[in-house]
């Protein structure tokens, strides 16, 4: 089984007026932890679509409109994106996306890659949520310490991470940098079966 760790960097929080302005995931055999490909890039966007950006969303990424402006146009990177996730016959039942938060990154990966394209190839619909599986293992761990239950440690990715001593996220966040980031809580947390 593959799993396909993603991550994605906006302009703001509201998939109808917002958009991608970064894109990265790492494919990766879930049982052994290899990784079998990799992609990520930055997205460009009109200055129309930068002026309608989120303050707070800009400042957690640290994106300017000169950075964007040096991206690719986002139909690029959707033959990009279902070039290598063909490449590594990425199919239904054989690999899952795993994500932070997958029904942020779901809607905004559906802006570059169109739903309909995704069921004719039969990409993955499952997309698993990270904080769920802590959650799930939070609640069993803290049967035996009660320090460890989630509503007490919290869930955000970062707060998962020092629940586990581990770094938190750098700052300003990036894409790729989050799919690591993703992965080394998700190997801490839930851990490669090999």
């Amino acid at each position: 089984m593959l799993g396909i760790f993603l991550d994605t960097e906006t302009n703001g929080l509201n998939p109808f007026r917002h958009r991608v302005l970064e894109i990265a995931f790492k494919i990766v055999d879930v049982k052994t932890g290899q990784i079998k490909d990799s992609y990520e890039s930055i997205v460009h966007q009109t200055q129309e679509v930068w002026k309608g950006s989120d303050p707070d969303s800009l400042r957690v990424n640290g994106f300017t409109y000169e950075l964007v402006c040096q991206g690719k146009k986002a139909d690029v990177v959707a033959t990009e994106i279902t070039n290598c996730l063909q490449r590594n016959q990425i199919q239904r039942g054989t690999a899952v996306f795993i994500c932070q938060n997958p029904s942020f990154d779901r809607i905004f990966f559906s802006q570059l890659v169109d739903p309909d394209l995704q069921e004719k190839l039969h990409w993955p619909y499952y997309w698993l949520d990270f904080a769920s599986m802590y959650w799930a293992e939070a609640v069993r761990n803290g049967q035996d310490n009660p320090n460890l239950l989630p509503w007490k440690t919290g869930f955000s990715k970062d707060r998962i991470a020092s629940a586990y001593h581990l770094p938190s996220e750098e700052n300003p966040h990036r894409a790729m940098q989050g799919v690591d980031h993703l992965m080394l809580c998700y190997q801490n947390v839930i851990g490669f079966t090999d």
